[in-house]
């Protein structure tokens, strides 16, 4: 058998291995955000332990900052406390943090790569599920509960065992208006929500391989929401191109070591796996969910399904679903009216999303009644939108352009979807509250909607292009 990145990079980081027990990875490189790091700490202050290795621990504030204008006030009594303590914990033990204010803050799934900490071969951890995102650089990047926060913490390893490994061979070429968004939520609408349970996912194929590293995120984010532990693609010269020169990355001779280093572990033609899915892209649509949960979706071209045509579990679930959503079998979702559109997320926050979802808007104005929400990934972020004049032309069509954050994403700020409003959303969870109590989300690429923003419908964007 020839071996692939996935397995490759495990072997690498293997420090024990025994039968019958998981093995035992060094990690290197741990991500630290306000939510999930409380208790760990107070797991080392309760026991005496240091961080094992500061070098390689991060943290930033992204799922409670406020994206108002003020937001330093820190209005939720909430965030307010997970932030002050994030910033406590950080100087008590010494860790980096990239706070409001630093130039580097942001979602910790955008600044990891942004500033080059994020590198292909290696292991990385987080509190958060979306960790994934850091595998579009040839990584194994997983998320991690609290436990294993302090774990990680104290040793710099983790009791893992090893995962199977799935080969997702992309087809045939990207057509117009078909984004990285598409492809990631027509895979989940194939293989379903748990269709990837157990496995490590590696994306192949020549429309992977011509796609950005920004576009590479988006479609490494979602591997979650297919089952998957990780999801990855192998390195190349567009990896290289990118992470060259940022703050994080090898330097000088280093750098050229590294890139022969990080060659040797790509997939080949002949590496082998434990299953192999093919997608084929040549004739999809734009793709938007219509249910509750992101494997519940259709082309815009398409119509809802019938739950009598699914499994019986399936159906159960799409009827709750239908009902919730407020919608009908059979019926197209194309027309259906938005009250919301949020530009956001560790999925599509990146500049090039700003700037693809601006050739939509710009000259046009937000349809009478929708919300707009523009959310930057990150400071830097925030910062080029400015130099490039897009925040203009979101402000100039009556969008709300924002300071950093997860926002609603995950409504855990003050950014939320009111009961009963529709949202037409680019994060990754469309699940029931995901947004704000009540809140009916459909997920989508960033170009689909800013055509809902100007429709005030959900909207083909072909028909922009």
């Amino acid at each position: 058998m020839r071996s692939n990145i996935i397995n490759k990079i495990w072997d690498l980081h293997t420090v024990e291995s025994r039968d019958e027990f998981p093995d035992i990875i060094s990690i290197d490189l741990h991500l630290l955000h306000e939510v999930t790091s409380p208790q760990a700490f107070d797991v080392l202050k309760q026991r005496g332990l240091k961080i094992h290795a500061l070098e390689r621990t991060v943290a930033t504030v992204d799922h409670n900052v406020s994206t108002t204008p003020d937001r330093e006030s820190l209005p939720s009594q909430v965030s307010r406390s997970q932030i002050l303590t994030l910033r406590r914990n950080c100087e008590d033990f010494g860790v980096k943090l990239w706070d409001m204010g630093s130039g580097r803050q942001g979602i910790v799934h955008i600044i990891g790569p942004e500033q080059g900490l994020t590198q292909p071969g290696m292991t990385i951890v987080c509190g958060d599920s979306h960790t994934s995102t850091h595998g579009a650089f040839g990584a194994l990047a997983l998320g991690i509960g609290t436990t294993e926060i302090s774990h990680v913490m104290a040793t710099g390893c983790l009791l893992l065992s090893r995962p199977k490994t799935m080969k997702i061979q992309f087809n045939g070429h990207l057509g117009k208006a078909i984004t990285a968004k598409d492809m990631i939520l027509k895979l989940i609408q194939v293989i379903g929500v748990h269709g990837a349970t157990g496995y490590v996912l590696e994306y192949c194929g020549s429309a992977t391989r011509k796609l950005s590293m920004e576009e590479r995120m988006t479609i490494c984010n979602m591997s979650i929401e297919c089952g998957a532990r990780a999801g990855l693609i192998s390195p190349d010269e567009i990896t290289y191109d990118y992470m060259k020169g940022r703050l994080g990355a090898p330097k000088g001779s280093e750098w050229n070591r590294a890139v022969a280093h990080w060659r040797s572990l790509a997939s080949t033609d002949e590496s082998t796996y434990d299953r192999t899915v093919e997608i084929e892209l040549d004739h999809i649509a734009p793709v938007v969910t219509w249910g509750t949960t992101p494997g519940q979706s259709i082309g815009i071209d398409q119509v809802i399904p019938f739950p009598e045509s699914m499994t019986p579990e399936a159906g159960e679930l799409a009827k709750k679903s239908l009902e919730y959503m407020r919608l009908q079998a059979g019926q197209p979702l194309e027309g259906v009216p938005i009250d919301y559109v949020f530009l956001g997320s560790c999925t599509n926050s990146r500049i090039s999303d700003y700037r693809e979802a601006a050739k939509i808007l710009k000259g046009k104005r937000v349809a009478k009644g929708v919300t707009v929400y523009v959310v930057p990934g990150s400071e830097v972020v925030h910062k080029q939108m400015i130099e490039e004049g897009l925040d203009r032309i979101f402000i100039d069509a009556g969008a709300d352009f924002r300071q950093p954050g997860c926002s609603m994403c995950l409504g855990m700020n003050e950014d939320k979807c009111p009961p009963g409003k529709r949202v037409a959303s680019t994060s990754n969870r469309n699940f029931i509250g995901r947004q704000g109590p009540g809140a009916l989300s459909h997920l989508m690429s960033p170009i689909m909607a800013a055509a809902a923003a100007v429709t005030g419908k959900i909207t083909d964007v072909r028909k922009f292009l």
